[in-house]
């Protein structure tokens, strides 16, 4: 039997991507295996890569020169190169990386098991075109976990001026509604406890395309009508595209959980505009108070980037004051990053220097951590539902750790393997990143 090992960086999106090659690969005859540490461990090595940001991109092809060793003494490797980087760089990537055997985009990846037969038989390919979205007949293969993770649309349309996700995910497309379904049907079958429906811009599900009598909000309806006790999410928001029957929809659907991920990227109304965000402050403002005076209990992360090209200390002091006076539970926080293809990449003249951003990017990270305590001493003495998804030993004490519906950490000291069970907890203590409880 052969074997087969995927590693992958970057967003969900990539992780269910992984889930389908590894799919594949088992059609095609291949066990998967954990990561390998020399050269015979594995007859087939994938690299699942993001281009979100440079160090990103550089990490991968870093990995890939210790496969690229790995091949010296075994001839018969395969090394694929799949993912956002290799759908921006294409054939580039044999230019530093010739030893690879197949480079394959993100519109691809439903013709991996010919491709794998063409570099079986020595073949080196580069498969990185822009094709209209196709459904593979096989269910991604799942490592036995608590969520699914299921995309329902793909690309992007916003290109907003700093993100690559356009020029490697490709223009917005909504996926079949019944296939949709189907596959959540099959993930609370074989078990899973928590759905979470994917998009770069998930809330525009059915705007374009052969879908238009669909919205996520009828969606998210019908999937919450299959029998079975299971939690739905979705993520990422685009702020504008949520309705109020989206908002109304959270409330009414018993199974779907009270949080929303709304990226704001800038609390300045000028940088906004610069990044080509089709709202400014007071708009996500409005949308933010909207939710939280609608839907009890909710929480609501976000995204910021730091050091735009041309930000001010005094705009970057406005994402400070955005971040405090919204009250976000948690934001992912990042420097801008620059890259290829881009309209943010050719600010040249306007780039921020390196120090300043590190500068920048300590101080909002402090900010969110305040935010994260204000928001976590909400929950102290309070009792909440807690779906475990994973069990481990630490300092010689079992704990349980899981998620609220409202996806707050929850670490609960019991000796026995809860995972995938959901328990009445009551909190009892916090840390800036998560909660404590004790099963009632």
């Amino acid at each position: 039997m052969k074997k087969v090992y995927i590693e992958t960086s970057g967003c969900q999106m990539n992780k269910s991507d992984t889930e389908k090659l590894y799919s594949m690969a088992d059609y095609m005859g291949y066990v998967q295996v954990e990561e390998p540490h020399k050269p015979f461990d594995a007859d087939l090595l994938i690299i699942n890569t993001c281009s979100i940001r440079q160090l990103s991109e550089d990490k991968a092809f870093s990995r890939i020169g210790t496969w690229g060793q790995w091949k010296k003494v075994n001839p018969n490797l395969k090394i694929v190169f799949c993912g956002c980087v290799a759908q921006d760089k294409g054939k580039e990537v044999f230019k530093r990386a010739h030893y690879v055997d197949l480079v394959m985009g993100t519109h691809n990846i439903n013709e991996f098991p010919d491709l794998l037969k063409r570099i079986e038989a020595g073949e080196k390919i580069c498969a990185n075109g822009e094709i209209p979205i196709a459904e593979g007949d096989l269910q991604p293969k799942r490592v036995k976990s608590v969520n699914a993770w299921i995309p329902i649309t793909e690309g992007c349309d916003n290109f907003c001026t700093y993100c690559i996700v356009p020029y490697t995910r490709g223009r917005e497309r909504s996926r079949d509604p019944q296939k949709i379904i189907s596959e959540v049907k099959d993930a609370i079958k074989n078990g899973f406890k928590e759905v979470t429906l994917l998009g770069q811009n998930v809330d525009s599900y059915g705007k374009k395309g052969d879908y238009t009598d669909w919205n996520l909000a009828r969606l998210l309806r019908e999937i919450n009508k299959i029998e079975g006790q299971f939690r739905i999410r979705f993520t990422t928001s685009y702020p504008t595209d949520i309705t109020d029957e989206l908002i109304q929809t959270v409330v009414d659907c018993d199974k779907v959980c009270e949080y929303f991920h709304i990226p704001m990227q800038s609390g300045s109304s000028e940088i906004l505009k610069k990044m080509n965000r089709r709202y400014d402050r007071e708009r996500y403002a409005q949308i933010v108070r909207n939710i939280r005076e609608k839907v009890k209990d909710v929480t609501i992360t976000s995204d910021f980037i730091v050091g735009f090209p041309s930000e001010t200390e005094e705009q970057f002091e406005e994402t400070l004051s955005a971040m405090r006076e919204l009250e976000l539970d948690y934001s992912n926080t990042a420097a801008y990053s620059p890259r290829e293809k881009t309209v943010a990449a050719r600010m040249v003249e306007d780039f921020i220097p390196e120090d300043v951003k590190e500068k920048r990017l300590a101080i909002i990270n402090e900010q969110n951590r305040e935010n994260c305590v204000k928001s976590n001493q909400k929950y102290l003495n309070t009792q909440a539902e807690v779906l475990i998804d994973s069990f481990y030993e630490r300092k010689g004490q079992h704990i349980n750790t899981g998620r609220t519906r409202n996806n707050k950490i929850v670490h609960i000291p019991c000796d026995e393997d809860l995972t995938g069970k959901f328990v009445n907890v009551e909190i009892t203590g916090m840390k800036t990143w998560y909660l404590k409880g004790n099963i009632i």
